[in-house]
């Protein structure tokens, strides 16, 4: 297995116990998106998400490819295609349930009085 393969990324030592990558990601992505629909007024919000969406899937899969050593105990749970879908799927479902937005108060399976 290729060291750098698996290495953290240099600029992870600078950033404070508090500033994690996985923090640093996720907010800038919401940056992003904040920036996008500031800067076109006309754009539906619904096709910036699933273009960061789409965007941040073709990041993980191009991160979470094998590093081609089939005993890489770090590889086993992304040697396949298929175990890559499940586990993203599984990493979806999870960020998604976490989310302060999962459940909003216009959802229509919300009760009213």
């Amino acid at each position: 297995m290729a060291a750098s393969r698996h290495a953290a990324h240099p600029k992870a030592a600078a950033m404070s116990e508090e500033e994690i990558p996985y923090d640093v990601a996720a907010r800038e992505a919401v940056e992003l998106g904040n920036r996008l629909a500031d800067e076109d007024q006309e754009a539906h919000l619904w096709d910036l998400a699933d273009g960061l969406l789409a965007g941040a899937i073709q990041y993980w899969l191009y991160a979470r490819q094998p590093c081609g050593d089939p005993r890489c105990e770090e590889c086993a749970d992304v040697s396949t295609a298929e175990q890559r879908l499940v586990m993203l799927r599984q990493l979806t479902d999870e960020y998604a349930r976490d989310s302060e937005y999962y459940h909003t108060p216009t959802d229509s399976n919300v009760g009213r009085a």
